[in-house]
């Protein structure tokens, strides 16, 4: 089933003021044209994680149409398919799922964002929107991405069918980025409220997805391999879109179909950690004990066939080609950027200047102090398979302009009581950044979107900023300092220029992390 991202709007062109004339106003213009081209990667990116086309390389029939081939494993097809799925890429992919297998299937239940079918329908994305009289049930909720009552009444229904399958079923679990917020089933006596909260704590904190996962998993009914266990004896496929740096079965989602390794301990060293021990209601303390005591110890999941489908890599990569096809040269740093924003933003500040210097080798040159501290930010944020020696040595042999890619996730320890989302606050952080050091004769750009296409609680996907951002933001009376410390990032790129640097794509359907693209071009 074919399957296109529909085009981004095009970014707008502000009239230029009287006095920007010459050189400047030449650069503004190249900065635009810059600007279009990262939106095109980011289209391009994204379109290469679509859900359908995903699921449909992972799942074929026999000729008879009797038997599932995943991978090298085959389940037998006669009337006993049961879909239940959870996440923001989960409506594509049921609707991929029951136009292939619809025969076979008896009953569907999902989970998806709030608003996400009239998105879509909006987009005219048809191939993202299941049949008319589906036998998938679809329920709406985790508005902003926080689990909520809508989406308790889905986990309870998809509880509910998994209860009642037999060794004769088949149950296919879809699993997508945005899981673990629309599968909220707390054990009794915590309530959502209470888990929630606790959730909201740990990631203002700056607690990474791996604890927060763990944390979920301990107080749920489904995370950590309970689902899996509420299905037994029923044969288990998971077919799993991440959207976690590593791609680990065990945190997508907070693992529903993944034996938990995390014990009692784990989670008490978790809370000790951010100082939240003390603090835990009753409730909490109740179930981490009752757990602690279980005689059964913690459930297998051998009934279970866990494949991951599509990842950050996969999107990096066709944005690569894209950028390649646009006459740049291309390179992937690392499919797994994670750590404080702050480190991130000062990461790729000294990287584009060091880039920049040897991109350009009649300015002056990187001092090695400025060389030794991005070695030694790379070694702190403790970067999976970081390519930076492989990506300078690219900027040194290109003979024209280079775009340096990365996709992740930085974690946001919250300050303020402003708006915003990780991929905003990551390029206001980076564009303040960009204004320290000089880069010379070159273009330089840099953008960071969420494939999602929703940065935290604001409509747009990210930000894209250059490296005069600050004195432009400047002369519009706008204090980027002040902003970034009430963690206000949409705040100022709505302000800033009109918006024109928003990255606006709504819903995507799918939701694989984030993705940063680093542009030197020279002049």
């Amino acid at each position: 089933m074919a399957s296109t991202l529909q085009v981004l709007p095009r970014v707008a062109r502000a009239p230029l003021r009287p006095l920007l004339w010459g050189g400047l106003a030449a650069r503004m213009a190249s900065g635009m044209a810059l600007a279009e081209q990262a939106r095109q990667l980011f289209e391009s990116a994204v379109g290469a994680v679509l859900p359908g086309p995903m699921l449909h390389r992972a799942l074929s029939l026999d000729p008879g149409g009797t038997q599932l081939n995943v991978r090298d494993r085959s389940f037998q097809l006669r009337q006993n398919l049961y879909i239940v799925g959870f996440g923001k890429a989960v409506l594509g992919m049921a609707a991929a799922a029951e136009d292939l297998l619809g025969h076979h299937l008896v009953q569907g239940v999902i989970s998806v964002p709030k608003g996400i079918r009239a998105a879509m329908e909006h987009a005219g994305k048809q191939d993202m929107l299941l049949k008319p009289h589906s036998r998938v049930q679809v329920f709406e909720g985790a508005e902003d991405n926080l689990p909520d009552r809508d989406a308790l009444r889905a986990a309870l229904a998809i509880r509910q069918l998994a209860e009642g399958l037999t060794a004769d079923d088949l149950l296919l679990v879809l699993i997508s980025g945005g899981g673990s917020a629309l599968l909220p089933a707390p054990i009794p006596p915590v309530t959502l409220e209470e888990k929630q909260t606790l959730t909201k704590l740990l990631a203002a904190r700056g607690a990474t997805i791996q604890e927060l996962n763990t944390i979920r998993k301990a107080l749920s009914q489904l995370k950590g391999g309970g689902l899996a266990q509420a299905a037994y004896p029923a044969q288990v496929v998971s077919l799993i879109l991440s959207d976690v740096v590593g791609d680990p079965v065990e945190v997508i989602a907070s693992g529903p179909t993944v034996a938990s390794a995390h014990n009692v301990q784990d989670c008490l060293h978790i809370l000790n950690r951010y100082g939240l021990r003390a603090a835990l209601p009753r409730s909490v303390k109740t179930v981490l004990a009752r757990a602690d005591s279980d005689p059964h110890g913690p459930h297998t999941c051998g009934h279970v066939l866990n494949v991951i489908i599509g990842s950050n890599v996969l999107a990096l990569a066709e944005a690569q080609r894209q950028a390649e096809a646009l006459g740049y040269r291309a390179m992937v740093l690392s499919a797994a950027m994670q750590g404080d924003v702050k480190s991130v933003a000062q990461f790729y500040g000294l990287l584009a200047h060091a880039a920049g210097t040897r991109l350009t080798p009649s300015t002056a040159g990187a001092s090695v102090q400025e060389d030794a501290k991005l070695h030694e930010l790379a070694a702190e944020l403790q970067i999976p398979d970081l390519q930076l020696e492989a990506a300078l040595e690219v900027v040194v042999g290109a003979m024209g302009p280079v775009c340096l890619l990365a996709g992740g996730e930085p974690t946001v320890q919250l300050q303020g009581s402003g708006k915003g989302g990780r991929n905003q606050e990551l390029a206001l952080r980076v564009g303040a950044e960009l204004g320290r050091w000089p880069l010379g004769p070159i273009d330089v750009l840099f953008l960071s979107g969420g494939t999602d296409g929703r940065d935290g609680p604001t409509e747009a996907a990210g930000a894209w900023v250059m490296p005069d951002l600050a004195s432009q933001a400047a002369a519009e009376g706008l204090d980027m300092a002040t902003f970034l410390a009430q963690n206000d990032s949409h705040a100022f790129f709505c302000h800033f220029q009109g918006g024109t640097h928003l990255l606006h794509t709504g819903m995507t359907g799918t939701n694989v992390m984030d993705t940063h693209f680093l542009f030197l071009r020279p002049r």
